[in-house]
């Protein structure tokens, strides 16, 4: 019998040959110089094949460029995009190796996109049959006891989830390729080349952030007041906290100002346990990364899969905060022992017997929370490195003592008017010597007694403002749609990548740009189911029934389908409004600044050459034109150079730190530029920032060639199962 093993990536296909053949195993190659193994068995033989992500992807079936769209079919990758080219000879190596094979099984990884990857290949070289003659293997590690366990474990095709992930690609095609060409439809033959799109999760995640950017708008800050005074060089605050009436706050002055002594009323300590964080699962993982590492979210899941498919950490793309015992978590801990950087951390709970890990209380059925394997790492580049070592001390934390704090509490009488001052002091440093990537602030007190005789030094009165909601950062976003069950845990991080694309948001503090409120404005008041949360939630939630096996897949699709026809038919209503509200915002967010010349809008146009260039909007009346720098985003600051009077403009280039410059190529503040060159910054602190316009020329293009598609379809590869199919976004 011949026996056929589907692994999703290449590495992981040597992971897994390597795993369960030993010195079995011969490595071959195909006349493209793909890879594969043969493990030989006595009379039986297994092959190893690898995909490197999707080989199929959603296609609609006939040609048109209209909507609505909703007749779609799987395909090779290869045969519908271009940038898929290099998957062809995959699976042509895959479907070469299965001739003559009877038996084959899914060892993609353990979630709805692995098992569509591998069930869709299995479809194509079975003759479309899922049945006895197919098996999946399930493991949340790449190591080699892992491997062979679950080889030797095989279990039936997890078919619910692929009918779940064939129902949400074939949903999120459909809905992004509708409503993005709808929309796109709204401004033809406005002149303006702006690429437009919106999706089923991407609408909703834009309305999060544009009722956010509202109500900072709309935020009238009000006045509040402090009192406070100094004790013994400690600053005490009234313990009336943030007083709301100025009359009340003089009062409390003036008591304390003219008490001249007080009394220490009294002093109160208290130990607190403070208990170590739970595991990582992947948002939390994420959050942490950008808060600790800088490290953006959809690097860090990249930097993650890495380390997995290198066997260093489990499957990171879970919700779960646990931790079973199944997992060996001794053994695991006494492999980190033999890591000289975790040797005496890890030592320290082998000799207290600690096996017992604080969990959170997110789970997930596939997958536990993410974890070291105990297998040393090698050769890990920076970025490798530090998320390696966060998640190797959060684990380890896991299992330490609480920490014990010192609170101290002392409150002062001024003549009926009283101050406090909290204290704290570290008494036990428990997980926290594990965990370096967090420290509790320690603010120590004089000492006091009760009863005691004290003075009021340098009372004052401030007057302070409230301040509006805070804005997200790319983090704190993917968290927040997490929260609302819009998205997946692999996908969220994308979603938050094209509005950045799209130029519908913009800032590591993210802020909605001119456009994005225009879209969203335009589609709330013509069209609000596409960006109503609730629309998507009810879809995510019968698409997780599919995988219970609760519903059936036509069922979801075809409930799908109508939602979003439901949609298309109210865009088509107020097209006309949504056309000449969209033509007005997009006309308004390219306006640079004014003309020094009549007063006209300069605004940002585009020669048959291709080149951008700003000229003003009261052409031929006014012929004032200025070159702009190609290659490059530009933003409008708002603001005016006060040498030549034309706008100063904002240019952005990708691993470069943006600076500003005005319009006036002749302007005396030019005269040093050849003095100065903006200075590269490191790939993992690029900025996030997204400017309204992005300037490429043809020859750019063209200049970058062969090196730029490389660059593209690697950036592809490391992220494919983050990106929507056929550039229909969520």
């Amino acid at each position: 019998m011949k026996t056929l093993i589907i692994a999703e990536k290449p590495s992981v296909a040597l992971r897994i040959a390597s795993a369960i053949g030993g010195n079995k195993t011969s490595q071959k190659k195909t006349k493209d110089k793909v890879s594969y193994y043969e493990i030989e068995d006595g009379k039986n033989s297994v092959y190893v094949v690898a995909a490197v992500g999707h080989l199929f992807t959603i296609k609609q079936k006939e040609k048109n460029t209209g909507y609505p769209v909703l007749d779609v079919e799987w395909a090779p990758s290869y045969s519908v995009g271009k940038l898929s080219g290099y998957t062809k000879k995959y699976l042509d190596c895959i479907t070469s190796v299965a001739k003559g094979c009877s038996f084959f099984i899914n060892a993609c990884d353990y979630d709805i996109e692995g098992t569509v990857i591998g069930t869709n290949i299995i479809k194509f070289i079975n003759n479309g049959r899922l049945d006895a003659t197919s098996k999946r293997m399930k493991f949340s590690t790449t190591t080699t006891k892992d491997l062979v366990e679950a080889y030797s474990k095989m279990s039936k095709l997890d078919l619910n989830n692929f009918y779940a992930g064939e129902a949400r690609h074939m949903l999120d095609w459909i809905w992004g390729i509708n409503l993005s060409r709808a929309l796109t439809t709204a401004l033809v033959g406005r002149s303006f080349s702006r690429s437009l799109s919106i999706g089923r999760v991407q609408g909703p995640a834009l309305a999060i952030l544009a009722n956010l950017e509202i109500s900072i708008m709309n935020f009238v800050p009000k006045p509040f007041w402090r009192v406070s005074a100094y004790i013994k060089g400690a600053e005490f605050f009234s313990i009336r906290g943030d007083i709301q009436e100025k009359a009340v706050a003089e009062q409390a002055y003036g008591k304390i100002n003219g008490a001249g002594s007080g009394i220490v009323e009294s002093v109160e300590t208290v130990e607190r346990k403070v208990n170590p964080y739970p595991p990582f699962d992947l948002t939390s993982l994420q959050m942490e990364s950008s808060r600790a590492l800088r490290m953006d979210p959809t690097r860090t899941l990249a930097v993650a899969q890495s380390l997995y498919e290198k066997a260093y950490i489990s499957y990171p793309r879970t919700s779960s905060q646990k931790l079973p015992q199944s997992l060996g978590l001794k053994g695991i801990i006494k492999e980190i022992s033999r890591n000289p950087a975790y040797g005496k951390l890890a030592k320290m709970l082998i000799d207290a017997g600690r096996y017992s890990p604080v969990e959170g209380q997110k789970n997930d059925e596939a997958h536990p929370a993410i974890f070291p394997t105990g297998v040393m790492p090698e050769g890990l580049d920076q970025e490798e490195a530090a998320l390696y070592d966060m998640i190797v001390r959060r684990f380890l934390s896991c299992f330490a003592e609480p920490g014990i704090v010192a609170r101290l509490k002392v409150i002062c009488d001024f003549g009926g008017e009283k101050l406090q001052a909290n204290g704290s002091r570290m008494i036990t440093q428990g997980w926290l010597e594990y965990y370096t990537y967090t420290k509790l602030e320690e603010k120590e007190l004089p000492r006091f007694s009760k009863g005691e005789k004290v003075s009021a030094n340098d009372a004052n009165i401030k007057e302070l403002q409230t301040q509006p909601p805070k804005r997200y950062s790319k983090a704190t976003l993917v968290s927040e749609l997490e929260k609302r069950n819009l998205g997946t845990k692999a996908t969220r991080a994308a979603i938050v990548d094209t509005l950045f694309r799209r130029n519908y948001i913009e800032g590591t503090s993210i802020k909605v740009t001119k456009f994005g409120m225009v879209v969203y404005n335009t589609l709330k008041k013509n069209c609000s189911m596409i960006v109503d949360e609730e629309t998507t939630k009810r879809l995510e939630e019968d698409m997780e029934e599919i995988s219970r096996g609760n519903k059936s897949e036509s069922e979801v699709v075809d409930e799908g389908k109508q939602m979003l026809l439901d949609a298309i038919k109210s865009f088509d209503q107020h097209k006309e409004q949504i056309s000449e509200a969209m033509r007005k915002g997009l006309y308004e967010s390219e306006i640079l600044g004014k003309c020094p010349k009549d007063g006209g809008d300069l605004v940002i146009k585009r020669s048959k050459a291709g080149k951008y260039f700003a000229a003003c909007n009261n052409y031929p009346k006014c012929a004032n034109t200025y070159s702009l720098p190609q290659g490059a985003k530009i933003l409008p600051t708002g603001n005016t150079c006060e040498h030549c009077n034309t706008p100063i403009i904002k240019v952005i280039r990708k691993g470069r730190r943006p600076f500003e410059m005005d319009l006036d190529p002749n302007c005396i503040t030019k005269k040093e530029w050849a003095k100065e060159v903006p200075a590269p910054l490191p790939a993992s602190l690029v900025a996030a920032e997204k400017p309204a316009i992005e300037i490429k020329t043809k020859p750019a293009r063209k200049k970058a060639g062969v090196a730029a598609r490389k660059r593209q379809t690697q950036r592809k590869k490391s992220s494919r199962k983050t990106k929507s199919i056929d550039g229909a976004d969520e």
